[in-house]
């Protein structure tokens, strides 16, 4: 099958790892894909936001840069339009990004079989944590989006839910959560006393924002005992603000910040975990650090909510806490650094969930290839027999 991978991505970030892994994962079992995008992402690297987006926002008023992103349809379009007819493709996959509407108008005008894959509810997100300006038109925007593609992935059943509640009929939404190349993160191997640190390793891998909740981890850092130590592997606007933290309440010398960890070497350093740590989470989102550490065999703790909760058990793969109560994620650590048998019981179970559920790239991508050679044979057929 010839895929047209379709996206508007300008940063080399957690979105990025999803478009390559599903572009890999396509091309493994044989299909052909072109990814058609910005030409300054070819350019990125990783970490790295596009300088020109990061100059229009800074330089432009707020209204007059989304009229900017709705702009850049136009040159999107010609571009689309240019590698359809070369490559003539049987779907157009897109990563959904608030008003990009250039793959829904060729799909439309070529009659291509249209898929969109939806991450966040952007235009609720921008809104909530971006000052999004043109608010009537983003929503409009990103349902007239979702309600002309023949399927919409969403990562979450909760995310589901918000796509349904625009209108999209339920049959025509599946849920593909993230996923992990589990063939990069090799069964993690019990230490042995004398190879046993001196200080307990708690570890964060990700984008280091400020409603990731590592302030709350860091002020309970200060009270800890001093065979704890916290690793953070990530850039992002909170560092800065994080350092400071630490210093302030006298803990900075057990906060250490990695910066950004290249792709190839996460799997050697959530080796190094004791317990890996996703102390907040949007409720429509699909972590890649989780999936990840569940791979690498880490005991887990996560915040208790329907998002999580679909992806591991508390007791059983992780320890989940209460997100409405601070103290409930040190209550977790805290058990959890008492006990290696409760650590190594959890990590192993969590590895196995991702083998027993599948969650990996390469089996998205066979749930959406699957969901593809339906609907073509649907068409084809009533294409064939005139049939409605």
């Amino acid at each position: 099958m010839r895929i047209l991978y379709s996206h508007r991505i300008q940063s080399r970030d957690g979105q990025s790892v999803h478009l390559e892994e599903m572009v890999a994962a396509f091309r493994s079992m044989g299909h052909e894909v072109l990814v058609v995008g910005p030409s300054a992402y070819a350019r990125g690297r990783l970490g790295a936001e596009s300088r020109t987006v990061a100059l229009a926002r800074r330089l432009l008023p707020g209204a007059v840069a989304e009229f900017a992103e709705l702009s850049y349809n136009l040159s999107a379009w010609r571009r689309l339009a240019r590698a359809a007819a070369a490559f003539r493709p049987d779907l157009i996959y897109e990563r959904y990004n608030l008003y990009y509407l250039a793959g829904k108008w060729l799909a439309r005008r070529r009659g291509i079989l249209f898929y969109v894959e939806v991450n966040a509810p952007l235009a609720e997100e921008r809104a909530r944590f971006g000052g999004l300006r043109l608010a009537r038109i983003a929503r409009t925007a990103e349902r007239s989006v979702w309600r002309a593609a023949d399927r919409v992935f969403a990562v979450t059943g909760t995310l589901k839910q918000r796509i349904a509640a625009a209108g999209i009929p339920e049959a025509r939404i599946a849920v593909t959560p993230n996923g992990v190349a589990l063939e990069r993160f090799a069964a993690r191997q019990e230490q042995s006393d004398c190879q046993r640190r001196q200080r307990l390793v708690l570890g964060f891998v990700g984008f280091v924002r400020p409603w990731h909740g590592l302030d709350t981890v860091i002020r309970g850092m200060s009270e800890a005992a001093p065979d704890l130590s916290l690793v953070i592997a990530g850039e992002g606007p909170a560092r800065a603000d994080l350092e400071r933290l630490a210093e302030t309440l006298g803990c900075a010398d057990r906060v250490h910040f990695l910066g950004l960890v290249e792709r190839q070497e996460v799997p050697a350093l959530l080796a190094g975990f004791d317990v890996a740590l996703q102390p907040r989470v949007l409720p429509y989102a699909s972590p890649l650090k989780l999936f990840e550490y569940m791979a690498a065999g880490c005991a887990i703790v996560a915040p208790d909510q329907p998002n999580i909760r679909a992806i591991v058990t508390h007791e059983q793969n992780a320890l989940l806490f209460d997100p409405a109560r601070e103290e409930t994620i040190w209550q977790a650590i805290a058990r959890l650094a008492s006990d290696s048998i409760l650590r190594t019981r959890l990590g192993r179970a969590a590895r196995d969930e991702v083998l027993a559920r599948d969650y990996t790239w390469r089996g998205n991508a066979v749930r959406v290839m699957q969901w593809a050679i339906d609907d073509l044979t649907r068409i084809r057929h009533r294409a064939s027999t005139g049939s409605e």
